[in-house]
């Protein structure tokens, strides 16, 4: 019988599970650099024990040696002050009252100079470091070495170990933070071309589907009353054009909507002929690869639709001409010469989009009367495909 497991209450954290990543981890601050002071705790023992010459000497090496390292840990967590030259005085002044302190005490007053290494470690960075810590640890040898001899190697190689290794942690921290920044940006910068490619997917859409159902409303609203036959077919046109906007919606909202050229060749036919403009379309050369041939699928329907929307025009030509190399299309009309909807308009984003693919769009007032539309693209290497 399979054993009953109380569930938890309102207030209980959820369980981790196994298979979870670990939370971040907590990048070190000067706090985390605080509890080394408890090095110097002998020195504080030798004051109450009566073992230090002139106490009040070495309680007030003490409070100035403290208060000179707590000063410079919480300088090295920001870069403005860690770069300030009154901080490098204070590193200064700290190893003189190191070395003030071991010259004069010895014994475990000599324990000073691994946390002088460590401030040096947390205040010093990049190629600097080096030489710096270099001559730190000589100068803590050459003076531990007078004291206590051989004896000293442990405080020297201390010295070096803890300015070294508080350098790498503090490098690698602010390395993993900037990562975690970048991904943030990555992230944010992802999500916007997201949202300018879902709202240049849905302009395109809507625009050529929404004109084409006006176009095709008013002509059956006009010819009802003489042909009801031929009204319910455009009443069925618009109804399977719905159905296809429908469609197209849902495949941009998931990212998978592609511009077939042919098709949009076929239904400029089609929606030009539904706003009496007579189409004219050529096309010349080997078939496109995909990403081409989808780019300019999104160039027929935005001028097109632009050209039934503004234009006044009888007649609209469309030319695609394709080589090895490159491919233009070229839409032009008759009309009044007005072929785009204000800036900001979908041929704005479309000439973004060839930009980013190496090609050009160019729109403006044709030679003589009407409006042109010529866009240009280079043919990816690998050769040409055809398209379905």
């Amino acid at each position: 019988m399979p054993q009953k497991t109380a569930p938890p209450h309102a207030g209980a954290a959820p369980e981790r599970r196994p298979e979870d990543p670990p939370g971040p981890l907590k990048a070190p601050n000067a706090y985390t650099l605080l509890p080394w002071l408890l090095l110097g705790m002998g020195a504080v023992s030798n004051i109450v024990h009566g073992e230090t010459p002139n106490p009040w000497v070495g309680i007030l090496g003490l409070f100035v040696f403290d208060s000179l390292y707590v000063t410079l840990v919480f300088r090295a967590f920001d870069e403005r002050t860690r770069e300030a030259a009154s901080t490098r005085w204070c590193l200064a002044a700290l190893g003189a009252t190191t070395c003030a302190l071991a010259l004069a005490y010895g014994g475990n007053w000599l324990l000073f100079f691994p946390l002088w290494g460590l401030a040096t470690g947390a205040v010093v960075r990049g190629r600097a470091l080096g030489p710096v810590m270099l001559a730190v640890t000589g100068l803590a040898g050459a003076v531990t070495g007078r004291q206590d001899g051989w004896d000293a190697l442990g405080i020297v190689y201390g010295t070096l170990l803890s300015g070294m290794v508080t350098a790498a942690i503090l490098a690698l921290a602010e390395t993993v933070r900037t990562l975690r920044e970048t991904r943030q940006e990555l992230a944010r910068t992802a999500v916007d071309q997201e949202r300018l490619r879902f709202s240049r997917d849905l302009h395109d859409l809507l625009g050529h589907t929404l004109s084409v159902i006006v176009v095709k409303s008013e002509a059956a609203r006009r010819i009802a009353p003489r042909d009801m036959d031929a009204a319910l077919a455009q009443i069925g046109d618009i109804e399977s054009i719905g159905r296809q906007a429908l469609t197209e919606i849902r495949e941009a909202v998931t990212g998978y909507r592609e511009a077939s050229l042919a098709a949009e060749l076929d239904r400029a036919r089609g929606a030009l002929t539904a706003a009496g403009i007579e189409p004219v379309v050529r096309q010349s050369g080997p078939p496109l690869p995909p990403q081409e041939a989808a780019l300019l699928g999104w160039v027929v329907r935005e001028a097109v639709t632009n050209a039934i929307r503004h234009s006044g025009a009888a007649r609209c030509e469309i030319e695609l001409r394709s080589s090895a190399e490159r491919v233009r299309l070229v839409i032009t009309d008759d009309g009044n010469g007005v072929g785009s909807a204000p800036p900001g308009s979908g041929l704005t984003g479309l000439a973004e989009r060839l930009a980013a693919a190496g090609g050009t769009l160019e729109g403006g007032p044709a030679a003589g009367r009407g409006f042109r539309v010529a866009a240009e693209l280079p043919v990816e290497a690998g050769g040409h495909a055809t398209e379905e």
